[in-house]
C-alpha cells in the first residue's frame, strides 16, 4: 500500500513545473560527486558542416544560478576544433531508475590557461591527470594499439609535480544552457516539457511526449 501511495505522489509531482525544475537541478548536482549517478556521464553532441559527432563526457559542475554545466577536455581533441566553428551543442542525460531524460541545448565556450581552467586543474586528482599526459592528440592514428602515454605515467609511477605538465593539454568546456527538454516515462502516462531560459526568466511549456 505504501509503495502504491508513493508512486501516486511521484506521478503527481511530475505535473508540477516547479518540482520538475528543482528535481532536474538536484539530479545534475548529485551527479557531480556521485560517480554512480546516471547523470554523471551524459552524451555531448556537436555538429559542423552537417556532420554530427558525439561522445560521453564527465559532468564536473552544474550551477543553477548561472545556468552553466562544465566538463573537462583535452585542448587537442577534435571537439575543440568543432566548437571553435560551431559553439552550439547538446547534452543528453538519462536516469534509468527515475526514467527521466534531459535534452539540453547549450552554447559552449572554451577555457584554456585561464582562471577557470587553473582552478579546475588544481582540483583534478593525480590519477585523473594521466589522461592529459599523452604525447599525441586524441584521435591520432596509430600503427598498433596504444595510448601514446609514457609507460611511467601508464603505470602511475609518477609524482604529483610530474603530473603538472598535463595542464598544457587541459581545458574546461563551459556549457551555457539555452533550453532543457524534460521527458518522464511512466505506464500511468508519459510527461514531456520544455524550459526556455532567457533574461526574463524560465518559460515552461508542456509538450506531447
Amino acid at each position: 500500500m505504501k509503495t502504491i501511495k508513493k508512486k501516486l505522489i511521484e506521478n503527481q509531482s511530475k505535473n508540477n513545473p516547479q518540482v520538475i525544475i528543482s528535481e532536474i537541478w538536484e539530479m545534475l548536482k548529485i551527479a557531480i560527486n556521485d560517480r554512480h549517478a546516471d547523470f554523471r556521464c551524459p552524451i555531448f553532441l556537436t555538429s559542423v558542416n552537417n556532420q554530427p559527432d558525439g561522445r560521453a563526457v564527465v559532468l564536473r559542475e552544474a550551477n543553477s544560478e548561472t545556468l552553466n554545466l562544465k566538463f573537462n577536455a583535452d585542448i587537442r581533441s577534435n571537439k575543440i576544433n568543432i566548437l571553435k566553428i560551431n559553439p552550439q551543442a547538446a547534452l543528453i542525460f538519462y536516469d534509468k531508475k527515475k526514467k527521466i531524460q534531459l535534452r539540453i541545448k547549450v552554447n559552449c565556450s572554451i577555457n584554456y590557461k585561464n582562471e577557470i581552467s587553473k582552478q579546475a586543474w588544481q582540483k583534478t586528482q593525480q590519477i585523473s591527470r594521466k589522461c592529459y599526459l599523452a604525447s599525441l592528440a586524441p584521435g591520432t592514428t596509430l600503427e598498433q594499439p596504444g595510448s601514446s602515454i609514457d609507460n611511467k605515467f601508464e603505470t602511475f609511477d609518477y609524482s604529483f609535480e610530474e603530473s603538472e605538465m598535463g595542464e598544457d593539454n587541459f581545458c574546461v568546456i563551459n556549457c551555457n544552457i539555452i533550453t532543457i527538454e524534460w521527458l518522464y516515462l511512466s505506464a500511468k502516462g508519459h510527461r514531456r516539457a520544455k524550459i526556455d531560459f532567457n533574461k526574463q526568466g524560465n518559460h515552461f511549456n508542456w509538450l506531447v511526449p
